[in-house]
């Protein structure tokens, strides 16, 4: 269990309830906040007097007064008419992420929520029932509108939801669960609907595996320094500290560290080559920093993790209701564009040294691995794709936050798109994803061919598990399946665990 007080929320615990389905709760503390802050929202619904998106329309609407007999109706329109998401469907661990990370916002006590309706929501994520919530349609100020609101609208008993993997109409699912539904009431709609949780949600993901991803190019550049007879050299830590990058020191440590006893690296120590290209000896500079990236990244995502983003905000010391612009994206919008390019550098330098594993003129290696050229291609088209992928990934790398469209009838008139900067970082991990496992498959076929020479303790570990899950290419074959579960132990972790448990922890930030 784990307990939600809106302050201390973290990546890690994301993953588990998100992933691993980690039961929640409020703490005795959250549940006073939030009955504090809705005493206020009562008082005002009881008044006539402006409050915006309590007794007011909603945007450009906000110059509209509603009277007290229409303020429940004007939540749940607010809802419905929201509820406009197109494209394909958010993943269950995104959607589970978002609704922890609008919990956890709701239980500062800054939105004037009723304490029912945030325990419908935990209801709801324990009992693994989680909205269909198209991927598509937000803009990213006022915050996460479209998708939160598909989220919001199974609290109604409306939309879709996902039980078991099932997509069933909303009502049907919470009356099997024994799950009542809920009317709005005054605020609750905006409390729900106004906030950046979702590409948060998606950010926070996508941080969290990338940070493993980046361990994973680590082993799979090792790898290919073997295989390719390149030196540890320039992987001296003297190099690293004086220009010390936490992210060069942290690489350099972690090949030098795979690579211990490699006999493959022994065997040419006094050969006339004076240095290494780039995509070898620059590893250390390119991987770390995109490792420097993600601790520069993570600091924006935990402030965001354990903040109120919606509006207007109910100040529970004073009593005053506060218009502000805490929904705007832009925080999230421009450190996803940021993870962009660092995962983008880790798919580019990964391909160049898939390239020159292939190239006889440069690897000294049988011609694209395979020991029967000509009649067989070997990994000549393994190559194309790791291309193609991050050439994909060049596309995807422009920056989502420097286009905005104004909205609302010009009174939201700059928006950060930060959302679609999220969905396309989870896109391009899953690309450099396939680049490594490729990488992976391609260096593991070149250290075959340097037999009876071994590798070091960590790469040895990695090429030994590789073995395990796919065999040497003794000719052609489909080699998408070979890619597919390579890429399934790098996305699973167990790569990771079996190396580490062969080197002990790999850095990454």
């Amino acid at each position: 269990m784990i307990y939600i007080d809106g302050n201390s929320l973290t990546i890690e615990d994301i993953v588990k309830i998100a992933r691993f389905r980690e039961r929640i709760a409020l703490t005795e503390e959250s549940k006073i906040a939030i009955n504090k802050s809705r005493a206020i929202v009562e008082k005002v619904l009881q008044e006539e007097k402006f409050a915006y998106g309590i007794s007011t329309g909603f945007g450009d609407f906000s110059k509209i007064f509603i009277d007290k007999d229409q303020r429940q109706k004007l939540q749940r329109n607010l809802i419905l008419s929201h509820s406009a998401g197109v494209g394909d469907v958010l993943s269950e661990d995104v959607v589970r992420a978002a609704m922890l990370l609008r919990i956890n916002s709701l239980s500062k006590g800054y939105s004037g929520i009723r304490l029912s309706t945030v325990e419908k929501l935990i209801e709801l994520l324990n009992k693994d029932i989680y909205p269909f919530v198209p991927c598509k349609g937000s803009v990213g100020a006022s915050g996460d509108l479209v998708p939160l609101s598909h989220i919001a609208l199974a609290m109604l008993g409306e939309g879709e939801v996902f039980v078991n993997g099932k997509l069933v109409p909303a009502k049907e699912a919470m009356d099997k669960a024994g799950i009542s539904t809920i009317e709005l009431a005054g605020k609750e709609g905006l409390a729900l609907n106004n906030g950046t949780q979702v590409m948060t949600a998606i950010g926070a993901l996508v941080w969290y595996d990338a940070a493993n991803l980046m361990k994973i190019s680590d082993i799979a550049a090792s790898l290919s320094l073997e295989a390719l007879k390149g030196t540890r050299t320039s992987f001296d830590n003297r190099i690293a500290q004086i220009r010390p990058h936490k992210g060069q020191i942290a690489t350099a440590e972690n090949v030098l560290k795979l690579t211990e006893d490699s006999s493959i690296i022994a065997s040419h120590a006094n050969c006339d080559k004076v240095q290494d290209a780039y995509s070898l000896r620059c590893v250390s500079q390119v991987h770390g920093a995109s490792k420097d990236a993600l601790r520069r990244i993570y600091e924006a995502l935990d402030v965001e993790i354990n903040s109120v983003t919606d509006n207007p905000l109910i100040m529970p010391e004073t009593g005053e209701i506060i218009s502000g612009g805490n929904f705007h994206g832009q925080p999230i919008a421009l450190v996803m564009d940021y993870i962009k390019l660092a995962i983008a550098e880790i798919g580019d330098i990964s391909e160049r040294r898939i390239n020159r594993l292939v190239d006889p003129h440069l690897s000294d290696l049988p011609p694209f691995l395979t020991a029967y050229p000509g009649i067989d291609s070997g990994f000549m088209i393994a190559q194309f794709v790791a291309a193609s992928l991050v050439s994909e990934n060049k596309v995807l790398a422009h920056p989502a936050c420097v286009d905005s469209i104004p909205t609302s009838a010009n009174q939201e008139d700059h928006v950060s798109m930060g959302t679609i900067a999220a969905r396309q970082s989870r896109e391009m991990l899953e690309n450099v994803r396939n680049v490594l496992a490729i990488e992976l498959l391609a260096a593991a076929q070149g250290i075959d061919f340097l037999d009876p020479l071994k590798p070091g303790i960590g790469t040895s570990a990695a090429h030994d598990f590789i073995r395990k899950n796919v065999p040497h290419l003794e000719e052609d074959r489909i080699l998408y399946i070979d890619i597919k579960k390579i890429y399934d132990i790098i996305s699973n972790g167990s790569l990771l665990n079996e190396v580490e448990e062969a080197v002990g922890k790999i850095a990454c930030i």
